[in-house]
Protein backbone atom coordinates (compact mmCIF):
# COMPACT_ATOMS: atom_id res chain seq x y z
CA UNK A 1 0.00 0.00 0.00
CA UNK A 2 1.62 3.23 -1.08
CA UNK A 3 1.23 6.40 1.14
CA UNK A 4 -1.59 7.67 -0.59
CA UNK A 5 -3.68 4.64 -0.15
CA UNK A 6 -2.20 4.99 3.73
CA UNK A 7 -3.80 8.26 4.19
CA UNK A 8 -6.77 7.36 3.02
CA UNK A 9 -7.23 4.36 5.05
CA UNK A 10 -6.73 6.74 8.03
CA UNK A 11 -8.75 9.24 7.00
CA UNK A 12 -11.82 6.66 6.23
CA UNK A 13 -10.96 4.84 9.66
CA UNK A 14 -10.87 8.42 11.53
CA UNK A 15 -14.28 9.25 9.86
CA UNK A 16 -16.11 6.04 10.96
CA UNK A 17 -15.17 6.72 14.22
CA UNK A 18 -16.42 9.94 14.55
CA UNK A 19 -19.64 8.80 13.21
CA UNK A 20 -19.79 6.10 15.87
CA UNK A 21 -18.99 9.02 18.67
CA UNK A 22 -21.64 10.81 17.50
CA UNK A 23 -23.92 8.51 17.11
CA UNK A 24 -23.71 8.28 21.29
CA UNK A 25 -21.21 5.22 21.91
CA UNK A 26 -19.24 5.07 24.98
CA UNK A 27 -16.31 2.80 23.75
CA UNK A 28 -14.96 2.51 20.75
CA UNK A 29 -11.96 1.13 19.00
CA UNK A 30 -10.55 0.55 15.61
CA UNK A 31 -10.40 -3.66 15.15
CA UNK A 32 -7.93 -5.52 13.29
CA UNK A 33 -9.07 -8.08 10.87
CA UNK A 34 -6.05 -10.59 12.62
CA UNK A 35 -8.04 -10.65 15.71
CA UNK A 36 -11.67 -12.30 14.27
CA UNK A 37 -10.96 -15.53 15.03
CA UNK A 38 -14.44 -18.18 14.73
CA UNK A 39 -14.48 -20.01 17.52
CA UNK A 40 -16.22 -23.99 17.91
CA UNK A 41 -16.79 -23.09 21.67
CA UNK A 42 -18.60 -19.96 21.04
CA UNK A 43 -20.55 -21.57 18.46
CA UNK A 44 -21.45 -24.61 21.25
CA UNK A 45 -22.79 -22.09 23.65
CA UNK A 46 -25.19 -20.74 21.07
CA UNK A 47 -26.31 -24.56 20.30
CA UNK A 48 -26.84 -24.71 24.39
CA UNK A 49 -29.80 -22.15 22.96
CA UNK A 50 -30.18 -20.21 26.27
CA UNK A 51 -32.04 -17.35 24.21
CA UNK A 52 -34.11 -19.35 22.32
CA UNK A 53 -32.55 -18.10 18.92
CA UNK A 54 -31.10 -21.30 17.67
CA UNK A 55 -32.29 -22.97 15.09
CA UNK A 56 -35.28 -19.96 15.35
CA UNK A 57 -33.58 -17.43 13.11
CA UNK A 58 -32.53 -16.54 9.65
CA UNK A 59 -29.24 -14.35 11.55
CA UNK A 60 -28.20 -16.98 14.41
CA UNK A 61 -26.78 -20.32 14.11
CA UNK A 62 -27.11 -22.84 11.66
CA UNK A 63 -29.01 -20.21 9.41
CA UNK A 64 -26.09 -17.31 9.71
CA UNK A 65 -23.48 -20.28 8.21
CA UNK A 66 -21.06 -22.66 9.44
CA UNK A 67 -18.31 -20.83 11.37
CA UNK A 68 -15.91 -21.78 8.42
CA UNK A 69 -18.33 -19.88 6.16
CA UNK A 70 -18.68 -16.74 8.86
CA UNK A 71 -14.85 -16.35 8.75
CA UNK A 72 -14.46 -16.40 5.37
CA UNK A 73 -17.16 -13.55 4.96
CA UNK A 74 -15.39 -11.53 7.58
CA UNK A 75 -12.32 -12.21 6.21
CA UNK A 76 -13.85 -10.00 2.86
CA UNK A 77 -13.71 -7.37 4.87
CA UNK A 78 -10.45 -4.92 5.75
CA UNK A 79 -10.84 -3.85 9.36
CA UNK A 80 -13.76 -3.19 11.47
CA UNK A 81 -15.21 -0.93 14.78
CA UNK A 82 -15.80 -2.26 18.00
CA UNK A 83 -18.55 -0.30 19.46
CA UNK A 84 -19.80 -0.54 23.00
CA UNK A 85 -23.13 1.09 25.37
CA UNK A 86 -21.90 0.49 29.12
CA UNK A 87 -24.96 1.31 31.20
CA UNK A 88 -24.91 1.97 35.00
CA UNK A 89 -27.27 -0.16 37.16
CA UNK A 90 -28.63 0.65 40.34
CA UNK A 91 -27.47 -2.90 41.55
CA UNK A 92 -26.21 -6.27 39.82
CA UNK A 93 -30.33 -7.78 39.83
CA UNK A 94 -31.25 -4.50 37.75
CA UNK A 95 -32.98 -5.99 35.07
CA UNK A 96 -34.73 -2.83 33.76
CA UNK A 97 -31.13 -1.10 33.64
CA UNK A 98 -29.98 -3.84 31.76
CA UNK A 99 -32.82 -3.45 29.00
CA UNK A 100 -32.38 -0.07 29.32
CA UNK A 101 -28.52 -0.67 28.29
CA UNK A 102 -29.33 -3.25 25.36
CA UNK A 103 -32.44 -1.01 24.04
CA UNK A 104 -29.99 1.92 23.90
CA UNK A 105 -26.87 0.05 22.47
CA UNK A 106 -29.17 -1.72 19.46
CA UNK A 107 -30.48 1.90 18.53
CA UNK A 108 -27.11 3.20 18.39
CA UNK A 109 -26.08 0.52 16.22
CA UNK A 110 -28.98 1.06 14.01
CA UNK A 111 -28.23 4.23 13.55
CA UNK A 112 -24.40 3.91 13.02
CA UNK A 113 -25.04 1.45 10.57
CA UNK A 114 -27.71 3.31 8.90
CA UNK A 115 -25.04 6.27 8.34
CA UNK A 116 -22.59 4.45 7.13
CA UNK A 117 -24.50 3.17 4.76
CA UNK A 118 -25.99 6.54 3.77
CA UNK A 119 -22.06 7.30 3.09
CA UNK A 120 -21.42 4.73 0.95
CA UNK A 121 -19.84 2.58 3.31
CA UNK A 122 -19.15 -1.11 2.89
CA UNK A 123 -19.72 -2.82 6.02
CA UNK A 124 -20.48 -6.36 7.61
CA UNK A 125 -22.70 -5.45 10.58
CA UNK A 126 -22.30 -7.63 13.55
CA UNK A 127 -24.40 -6.71 16.97
CA UNK A 128 -24.44 -7.99 20.33
CA UNK A 129 -26.58 -10.27 20.53
CA UNK A 130 -29.61 -11.48 17.94
CA UNK A 131 -32.44 -9.88 15.60
CA UNK A 132 -35.11 -8.71 17.33
CA UNK A 133 -36.92 -6.68 14.12
CA UNK A 134 -39.59 -8.98 13.62
CA UNK A 135 -41.54 -10.67 16.80
CA UNK A 136 -41.13 -14.38 15.43
CA UNK A 137 -38.82 -14.72 12.64
CA UNK A 138 -39.60 -16.42 9.35
CA UNK A 139 -36.72 -18.76 9.41
CA UNK A 140 -37.05 -21.66 7.90
CA UNK A 141 -40.74 -21.55 6.68
CA UNK A 142 -40.21 -18.51 4.17
CA UNK A 143 -37.11 -15.72 2.91
CA UNK A 144 -36.43 -12.91 5.90
CA UNK A 145 -38.77 -10.46 6.07
CA UNK A 146 -35.90 -7.56 6.39
CA UNK A 147 -33.14 -8.87 4.86
CA UNK A 148 -31.60 -5.58 4.55
CA UNK A 149 -31.97 -4.70 8.26
CA UNK A 150 -31.64 -8.03 10.14
CA UNK A 151 -28.37 -8.20 11.77
CA UNK A 152 -26.29 -11.32 13.08
CA UNK A 153 -24.87 -11.31 16.71
CA UNK A 154 -20.76 -11.70 17.01
CA UNK A 155 -21.48 -14.81 19.05
CA UNK A 156 -23.65 -16.26 16.21
CA UNK A 157 -20.37 -15.77 13.87
CA UNK A 158 -18.66 -17.51 16.56
CA UNK A 159 -16.76 -14.45 17.93
CA UNK A 160 -15.25 -14.54 21.96
CA UNK A 161 -16.36 -10.83 22.39
CA UNK A 162 -14.27 -10.46 25.54
CA UNK A 163 -10.96 -11.96 23.36
CA UNK A 164 -11.80 -9.75 20.27
CA UNK A 165 -12.30 -6.63 22.71
CA UNK A 166 -9.10 -7.96 24.60
CA UNK A 167 -7.05 -7.97 21.16
CA UNK A 168 -8.24 -4.76 20.22
CA UNK A 169 -7.29 -3.08 23.57
CA UNK A 170 -10.43 -2.49 24.72
CA UNK A 171 -11.98 -2.76 28.04
CA UNK A 172 -14.61 -5.36 27.93
CA UNK A 173 -15.72 -4.64 31.66
CA UNK A 174 -16.16 -1.48 33.43
CA UNK A 175 -16.85 -2.07 37.26
CA UNK A 176 -19.15 -3.09 39.32
CA UNK A 177 -22.86 -2.70 38.64
CA UNK A 178 -22.50 -1.65 35.21
CA UNK A 179 -23.21 -3.81 32.34
CA UNK A 180 -21.60 -3.12 28.59
CA UNK A 181 -23.15 -4.19 25.20
CA UNK A 182 -20.60 -4.79 22.51
CA UNK A 183 -21.12 -4.84 18.35
CA UNK A 184 -18.84 -4.15 15.27
CA UNK A 185 -18.83 -2.74 12.03
CA UNK A 186 -16.55 -4.77 9.37
CA UNK A 187 -15.29 -2.26 6.94
CA UNK A 188 -14.48 -3.27 3.54
CA UNK A 189 -12.50 -0.27 1.44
Amino acid sequence: MDRREDKERTSLQKEVLKIAEDVGFSHTALSDKKTWHTMKEVRDMCAADKCNAYGNSWTCPPACGTIEECQARMMEYDWGVLVQTTQELEDSMDYEGMMEGESTQKEHFSEFLKRLREKGVDVLALSSGGCRICRKCSYPDSPCRFPEKALSSMEGYGLLVSQVCKDNNLGYYYGKDTVTYTGMMLVKE
